[in-house]
């Protein structure tokens, strides 16, 4: 049991450097070499992670299947580092050497010689497996090919190929070129020397590196589900949107789960007439209204800043049938937040994580968890576990899927850390074995 925390400063510095330490993995592990990286897509995704990558030197090929595509991708990278060399970050000779290592391509076939390759294309299933079928074909032996997948299944898309050892997962944040977070995400064959190759090549461009196993979301946007699902159960109860993302932003965040769905856009996973688990989301979209990038989503937009929006209120009304009502900012955070906490303890249980800090270097560097609080693991044992427990058997009664965790049953029961939670996962992530 751990008797001493250190303070929140302190332990972020800490969970920070622990983050990029990989049991069985030493220096003495020979690397790949990555030379050369190809990139499939050249959208904002595609073109923020080669940013990453011709910033450091290292050439790059980024493929589009039409020329308009390409020119259009090329274009916003050109425009990005243009703002940042307007602001005196670097020179113009820089941006122009950056633009001299991004060379645009057509066919897959140019990709041959890459040492890693990085598909960068839209979250389907079966277009990402036909891709890396692709690959498995063009790309020579040895090179490493990697998803940029955020939720699904690695292993499924590795399957398709004759070398699941080289498969991996590099889950950039958007805008890749900026979020500083990299979800390393190790399938079930993924070689140690891939591992490895992928962690060093992190802190080659500047990015802050996390080791995960698969499963739907990874660390991140699986927990973000479990804020997300029940922000959308206290909409369904009564509660206005700018009164839940204002409990989030007091809490700490800059954006709550509405905001940050405006920003990101409403559309993402949706589509004209399709029926999702949100449905007050699927109407604004229907409507038009899909962010920021509309000037109208949760939020009515002049320029950036959003305000309380009676065309949603309305929706809200109509959909849910609920009559508009106030609840305290601490019953959100707690029906928020903790469920956060509880599917931390659950990812630990599956050894999807290598340590609880692992989860709060996820936070803290991808979704603006507030620094002063250490992380949500860090922050759950401020909290308490028997505080969470009740919480989550609220929560649960109501809602199978949020039934509390063993592990945090355990703590409550038996007391300990959240910190000190092991369940194995540093010896059984990704391919040195799956929890039974």
């Amino acid at each position: 049991m751990r008797k001493t925390v250190e303070n929140a400063a302190d332990y972020v510095a800490g969970a920070g450097a622990r983050a990029w330490e990989v049991p069985g993995i030493g220096r003495d592990l020979p690397r790949r070499p990555v030379r050369s990286v190809g990139i499939l897509g050249a959208g904002t995704m595609g073109g923020g992670i080669a940013m990453n990558f011709a910033t450091a030197g290292i050439p790059v090929k980024i493929l589009e299947t039409t020329q308009q595509a390409l020119d259009r991708g090329l274009g916003i990278i050109r425009g990005n580092y243009q703002r940042s060399a307007d602001k005196g970050r670097f020179t113009q000779d820089e941006l122009e050497a950056r633009m001299g290592r991004i060379e645009g391509v057509l066919d897959m076939a140019s990709l041959a010689e890459c040492d890693l390759i990085i598909e960068a294309v839209f979250e389907d299933i079966d277009l990402k497996k036909k891709i890396f079928a692709d690959l498995d074909a063009a790309a020579k032996a040895g090179a490493i090919l990697a998803t940029n997948t955020s939720a699904l299944d690695i292993d499924e898309i590795a399957s398709v190929t004759s070398r699941p050892q080289d498969v991996i997962g590099l889950h950039f944040f958007s805008p890749a070129n900026v979020m500083k977070l990299l979800e390393i995400v190790r399938a079930r064959h993924t070689a140690d020397d891939v591992v490895a190759t992928g962690m060093d090549l992190a802190k080659t461009i500047g990015k802050v590196a996390v080791l995960v196993g698969v499963c739907w979301g990874f660390v991140g946007n699986r927990m973000l589900r479990a804020r997300r699902l029940q922000a959308e159960k206290l909409m369904f109860s009564g509660v206005m949107p700018w009164d839940i993302d204002k409990a989030i932003n007091d809490f700490g965040f800059r954006m709550g789960p509405f905001q940050m769905s405006d920003l990101a856009g409403l559309d993402i996973g949706w589509a004209p007439g399709k029926t999702t688990e949100y449905p007050v989301r699927d109407a604004l979209c229907e409507m038009g209204r899909r962010g920021q990038k509309t000037a109208a989503g949760w939020y009515d937009y002049e320029g950036r800043e959003g305000v309380p929006s009676e065309v949603t209120a309305r929706v809200i009304r109509e959909i849910t049938g609920a009559r508009p009502r106030q609840v305290s900012a601490d019953e959100i955070v707690t029906t928020c937040l903790y469920p956060m906490v509880n599917e931390g303890v659950r990812i630990l249980q599956e050894n999807k994580a290598q340590r609880p800090s692992d989860i709060d270097v996820v936070w803290l560097n991808g979704y603006g968890w507030p620094a002063e609080t250490g992380g949500p693991m860090y922050w759950a044992d401020k909290v308490g576990a028997a505080a969470i427990l009740a919480k989550m058997e609220a929560l649960g009664a109501e809602d199978a899927g949020f039934a509390p965790a063993e592990g945090l049953r355990r703590l409550s029961d038996e007391g300990g850390s959240f910190l000190d939670l092991d369940f194995g996962g540093l010896k059984t992530i990704g391919q040195q074995g799956k929890a039974a």
